[in-house]
This record gives structure tokens, sequence and C-alpha cells, in this order.
């Protein structure tokens, strides 16, 4: 579907330049902690185990936190790294070697502090179902660059979807042929797409002809755009039988690609799917959104603790998303493909105390005043933006609204 030529777009703000002619969107659904990862706060450190300030308490809501909970340090240890001097975790060091193809963006915050609401918020701009999402927006805006393929993409990881479910990639009040086309990295890419038992290839086309003439007179009858949707969603269809096979093949990449990645063809995981998301950036596709779910560290069990699932979810994501950075640069293909990365919100300087009392491991509440999100490629100019304050609590400087 393309765009109008005759209907104007709205300028772009100057300071980006426009470079981007396609999308990567690395959401980890679940909210990961900053202060693990990119917002080093040597104070915090300092203060790890004392009671928290009450200041920190008045006034604000927590989806767990009650009474008066204790501070939490940065779990593991910092470094800077690249020309940059960016400061990463060693919880990932291989993407600690790619830190001078991006922008940190350390002052984000949001109005929500719940899982669904917060990420309808991050893709949506609105806490509520029914807008358009990010990259329905995109596909009405630009259109797509492939006929064989789905204009905007989703691909999952981690066993769960996310909390907001498919409002994330839904089309809101805009026509549904722009709405996120889910697909899988193991089995067939997207169900039942191919032909059942006894029907060939011709026999699916007459079939496809006959509805489009009914479905044609249909629409010229009542009008509904939602007719025009089905037509082309057929047609897509049709044409995947043959393009979504070939672009979803990992096993025809060469192994030195799918061991930088950490691939391995038949599996669901976020190695995959990264690798995925360059092979569908390269054929065409406008808006390819990835959620690798499990970031809720919480204190209740290892699975969710800082020093427990955490390292996990850091082993997942670490040499993925370092190797799609580098094979996109290597291609030539960084700096009209916008890459970002970031979750809902972050981290709360102090441990979560569930009914006032403390938990068993190291965790976190829910903060919907301080996260880091970082962006490569696209025009983007590498460094940092913003800060918070010495804590990690509230951004302070240079403040950037979800919205």
């Amino acid at each position: 579907v393309k765009r109008d030529p005759a209907r104007p777009m709205a300028s772009m703000p100057s300071h980006f330049p426009g470079r981007a002619k396609r999308v990567i969107f690395l959401h980890m659904a679940g909210a990961p902690s900053q202060l693990e990862l990119f917002d080093y706060k040597p104070e915090l450190a300092r203060n790890d185990g004392k009671t928290c300030p009450q200041a920190f308490l008045e006034g604000k809501r927590f989806a767990f936190i009650q009474g008066i909970p204790k501070m939490l340090g940065p779990q593991y240890g910092f470094a800077r790294h690249g020309q940059t001097g960016a400061w990463v975790s060693d919880r990932l060091p291989h993407f600690a070697r790619r830190v001078d193809d991006v922008c940190f963006i350390k002052s984000m915050h949001t109005d929500q502090f719940n899982h669904a609401p917060a990420q309808l918020a991050m893709h949506t701009g609105y806490s509520v179902p029914g807008y358009p999402s990010m990259g329905s927006w995109v596909g009405y805006g630009l259109g797509s660059e492939t006929q064989d393929l789905p204009g905007f993409v989703v691909l999952l990881s981690g066993g769960k979807t996310p909390d907001s479910g498919k409002s994330c990639w839904g089309p809101g009040f805009l026509p549904s042929v722009y709405q996120g086309v889910q697909c899988r990295s193991k089995g067939e890419p997207v169900l039942y797409l191919a032909n059942p038992p006894g029907v060939t290839r011709d026999l699916r086309r007459m079939s496809l002809d006959a509805l489009d003439e009914i479905n044609r007179r249909s629409h010229a009858e009542a009008g509904d755009p939602e007719t025009l949707t089905r037509i082309a969603q057929y047609e897509t269809a049709f044409r995947m039988q043959t393009s979504a096979s070939e672009a979803f093949d990992v096993g025809a990449e060469p192994g030195r690609v799918r061991e930088a990645y950490g691939a391995k063809p038949g599996e669901e995981s976020f190695a995959n799917n990264c690798l995925l998301a360059r092979r569908l950036a390269e054929r065409g596709v406008r808006y390819i959104q990835l959620f690798h779910w499990g970031w809720d560290s919480h204190g209740a069990n290892e699975r969710e603790a800082l020093n427990g699932g955490f390292v996990q979810q850091c082993l997942d994501v670490d040499r993925p998303m370092a190797a799609l950075l580098a094979d996109l640069k290597q291609r030539g293909m960084l700096e009209d493909t916008l890459v970002v990365w970031g979750g809902e919100f972050g981290r709360t300087p102090m441990r979560e105390n569930r009914g006032g009392n403390e938990m068993s491991m190291p965790g976190r509440d829910h903060n919907p005043g301080a996260f880091t999100v970082w962006m490569a490629g696209g025009g983007v100019r590498p460094g940092s933006h913003g800060e918070t304050d010495e804590l990690g609590y509230q951004s302070v400087t240079d403040k950037v609204s979800v919205h």
C-alpha cells in the first residue's frame, strides 16, 4: 500500500536528519534494569543496604513496595567503553564493543508503572487500547518497500507474549491492512500459509481471483474499507508462500554469520529473531518489531531476581544485538536503519518489599521516573543524552517522555 503523494508530509525537526528508511525495534518486555546495564551510579553503590529516604516514598505510587525498603546498589561491575566512553556493565561484553554506534537516552520517563499500559504507551503513545502502533503509522505514512512480504513484521521470543498483547502492534483506528503480522522463527513463518493437500498453486490463484471479484463487488456496494484490506491480505499471503520461506530460512546464512548471532535454525530465540530482522530489513520490510519477554526482575524467586534470571536474559540478548549492529554496518544498512532498544520503564533504586517484607532475593519495583533506551543508525549521533539523579531514581536533565 503506497501513500498518496498528493498528501503532504509533516516536516521533520532539524536535529533528526531523517535518513532512516526502516525501523528495527528491540523491546525487552518486562522492563530491564537500567542500573544494572547502562546508568552507572556509584552513589547508589555507597548507599546499598541503607534505609530508603522518606522523600523517595512520599506521594509516590508503587506496584508492590510497602513500608520502608532498603536501598539496592548496582549488582554488577561497570566500565567505560569505546571512544564515547559509554558506561556498560559487565553483563553485556559483546554489546560493549558496539557503543560507538549507539546513542543512550538515559533520561526516559513515562506516566505508567504497570506493564500492559506502559507497553501500550511505548508503542502507541497511549496507555489504553484502540490507538495505532508506531509500525502501523509508519506503514500508513510511508508505505512498503516490498510487495512479497508484510511491511510490518512482529517476532516474539522468551516464551510469552507482551502483557499488553497484540494491541502493541495493532492498527487501532487505521485500516487493519496496517497491523503488524506476527511471524514465527520456528516452523512455518505464518500458520496456514501453505496450501492444503490436493490444492495446487494454480488452483489457489484461480480461487483468489474469484474471491477478489466477489470482494470488489461487495466493496462497490457497501464501501467498507475492510473489504479492500481482506483483498490485500489474500494477495500478500499468496506472494508470501514462496518469499516468506526463503526470507525466514536462517539456515541459508553462512555458518560464520549464524555463529556471530548465536542463531540456531529451528529454534525460537532472540538470536534467530535478530538475524531474521536483518534478513527482513534487506528484503524491504519497513518496520520490524522484536519482543523478548522475561525482564521483570522482582525478588520473589531466582527466575526473576537481579542475580538470577536477569543474568540469563543478558546472555540471551548480548551477542545477538551486538551482531545485528555489526552486520547492518558491514552491509552498509545501518545509516538508513533505525535500531531502537528498551523496555517500558526502569527499576527503583530501592529493593522490592511486598507487604512491607524484604524479599528473599535482590529485586526491584517498577520505576516510571527513569530508564534508559538506546538507538543506533538512521542518522542518530552516537553518545549520551540526558541524565538521572545521583541515585538513578528520577530523570533530571534533558528529560524525554515516552510520548
